[in-house]
């Protein structure tokens, strides 16, 4: 770990959660991120330790300093009800009101939940996928009640995602995070706990399980955070749910481990998950080398016997009128259309499935 000292010279962009600050630091002007509810609020004067290990690195974490801590003075102590640690042990840890534990007003509701009740449940392996889900689900219904549940296994912060940030300020999402993560309006010990609490606490329609910003590759085959994304089918189904795996793709990445469907999801949905999930494909405006390079793989997820692949269609006009960004690896939607189509699919095959199920109530 490396670590720096600067200056605060000029506030940067802020949003719930966290706030960007220009810093001096010996005489170079860098862009540092401050989480308030760890640090205090910062002024410009203010003299602050900074955590500078990534950037020293190279490493895409937005091109941000971190905030540790104010050097001139102690944050103000928090007090509140909970006592659920995350990020525990490190300095940072922060306690939390979990939204099952005693103190909560859940608590009950949560002791005797047992099931998702056929909920269908998104999850994708790239954050960048989580705005496509939204639009694509809204587009469809948009009276829909939809939970992100934000899991451990890149950006622990929740508030360290813009575009989460943007869709809660939408009334979009309802933000659940899950194990280490924190900083969602709900938090949760593990992905069943949080499954249960968007279906009995929130009353979601659906819930979207994606990591943070910032997931990690080796370019080994099994050395990716995305295998959390088979284990999340795994606990769908333990719960009584509708798991849907979107599929990873792209027709632009440089990386041919990357190119048509991922290694990622190859891997993740074919030998970590071992229950049942649709897979939503679609052809709809996808160019014919992309799509052949997608589709040479799909004999691999049907020989599993698990994995039902779904035609969706309905998709392109949505991602066009998503209200928040969309940017993987730094393409947008025209330079890789087919990474957010496929991301897309989920959100139209999840509503879909809760229309059907409304329609069918009141037949």
């Amino acid at each position: 770990m490396t670590w720096r000292e600067g200056t605060v010279v000029e506030p940067g962009r802020s949003w719930h959660g966290a706030a960007e600050w220009w810093v001096d630091c010996d005489g170079e002007r860098m862009r540092a991120l401050a989480y308030p509810d760890l640090v205090g609020e910062i002024a410009v004067g203010a003299r602050v330790l900074l955590s500078s290990t990534a950037v020293d690195r190279d490493l895409g974490t937005g091109g941000y300093l971190f905030v540790v801590a104010p050097l001139d003075r102690l944050p103000p102590p928090r007090t509140g009800p909970g006592h659920m640690v995350k990020a525990r042990y490190t300095p940072q840890q922060t306690m939390v009101l979990g939204v099952d534990e005693q103190e909560s007003p859940h608590h009950h509701t949560l002791c005797d939940a047992q099931s998702v009740e056929g909920m269908p449940c998104v999850v994708a392996d790239l954050h960048s996928a989580l705005p496509a889900i939204v639009a694509a689900a809204r587009h469809r219904s948009p009276e829909l009640t939809i939970a992100y549940i934000h899991t451990d296994t890149a950006a622990l912060p929740l508030a360290f995602s813009r575009t989460a940030a943007s869709l809660v300020d939408r009334g979009h999402i309802e933000t659940i995070t899950a194990g280490q993560s924190f900083g969602g309006k709900y938090e949760a010990v593990n992905v069943h706990t949080a499954l249960l609490t968007a279906k009995h606490v929130v009353g979601a329609d659906l819930a979207i399980i994606v990591q943070g910003p910032g997931n990690i590759g080796t370019g080994t085959p099994w050395g990716f955070s995305g295998t959390a994304v088979g284990e999340a089918i795994n606990a769908i189904n333990a719960l009584d749910g509708t798991a849907i795996a979107t599929l990873r793709v792209s027709g632009a990445d440089a990386r041919p481990r990357h190119r048509g469907i991922s290694h990622h999801s190859l891997t993740a949905y074919t030998k970590v998950a071992l229950t049942p999930a649709l897979v939503p494909t679609t052809r709809e405006a996808i160019d014919d080398e992309t799509r052949a390079s997608i589709e040479k793989s799909y004999p691999l997820l049907e020989a599993t016997g698990r994995l039902t692949l779904t035609k969706v269609t309905g998709i392109r006009k949505a991602l066009e009128q998503s209200p928040v960004p969309l940017r993987t690896m730094g393409r947008g939607l025209d330079e890789d259309y087919a990474s957010f189509a496929f991301a897309g699919a989920g959100g139209v095959l999840a509503a879909d499935i809760v229309l059907a199920k409304k329609n069918s109530n009141t037949e």
